[in-house]
């Protein structure tokens, strides 16, 4: 008997869901098995522990529901014909039609993340920044509403660009892992191409971040932010060649920053939050 589409992406729903939470863990424990071999990779040495992390572990288990809901609203979307059909994926577009997904998707959560900052929807976002010094399990340790509209890039997307399925999924994948290691609260990727005028990033910027709240509201790349006038960190080239990326020292010892007045005025609003909080 034929399966209904709401049956069939149902099941799906929850069959990737059930994978980001076995690859959650899964991850977790190696990525912090690892950590624990490698504390001069530390980027907020002296500070942060795992007292919060059954806390965020519960938090995340609600908020990776809520990540894998919009990929399957938009794939719904497209088999239901409400969206554009998706292009034919050929072995030729593939890497193409990714990298687009993923600057597209890097640019939703930039400016998404940028309203989740304003003091309108701070409180949405406020959760996620209890975790100052990050590790891997603070990745969705986030309001649910707040991470459906991080991720919800993939609801939308396809009623403009009619990207196929696969590279929808692959996008919400390397998603996944991307932000577990950008959490992980140890450097291992900070080498040069992740340095000025790279536009790459490196899990320190994230990690910045969280500890002072007004630098870095990207995931992969440094490059509309800084155009835009709202990025608050910018690479340069640090004088010493970093072997295996560098050491946490070295990169928080402000080779790689330079303030703007942006910066600033962003330091000046996130103080006033804390004091509200407070």
């Amino acid at each position: 008997m034929p399966v209904s589409d709401e049956l069939f992406y149902l099941l799906f729903l929850f069959g990737f869901y059930a994978t980001t939470v076995v690859t959650y863990f899964a991850l977790g424990y190696g990525l912090t098995w690892v950590n624990d071999r490698n504390p001069e990779r530390k980027i907020q040495k002296g500070r942060g522990s795992d007292k919060r992390r059954h806390a965020e572990i519960r938090q995340s288990l609600a908020s990776m529901f809520s990540a894998c809901l919009p990929l399957t609203i938009g794939l719904y979307a497209q088999q239901k014909g409400w969206a554009p059909a998706p292009w034919a994926l050929n072995w030729w577009a593939a890497v193409p039609l990714f990298v687009l997904c993923m600057f597209l998707y890097d640019t939703w959560f930039y400016f998404m993340h940028r309203l989740l900052h304003t003091k309108w929807l701070y409180p949405l976002h406020a959760l996620h920044h209890k975790s100052v010094a990050p590790t891997i399990w603070s990745t969705y340790s986030e309001d649910v509403l707040d991470n459906f509209l991080l991720q919800g890039f993939s609801a939308v997307i396809v009623f403009i660009v009619p990207f196929p399925p696969a590279i929808l999924i692959g996008q919400r994948l390397f998603e996944h892992f991307n932000g577990m290691f950008g959490h992980c609260g140890f450097e291992y990727f900070a080498s040069s191409s992740a340095r000025y005028p790279s536009p790459l990033l490196c899990t320190t910027f994230h990690d910045q971040h969280h500890s002072g709240f007004s630098i870095q509201l990207r995931q992969l790349f440094l490059v509309l932010g800084s155009r835009a006038g709202y990025d608050f960190a910018k690479l340069r080239p640090a004088r010493e060649e970093v072997r295996g990326g560098g050491t946490a020292a070295q990169i928080q010892s402000g080779h790689w920053l330079r303030p703007t007045s942006g910066r600033r005025r962003q330091e000046r609003y996130e103080h006033r939050i804390r004091q509200h909080d407070g």
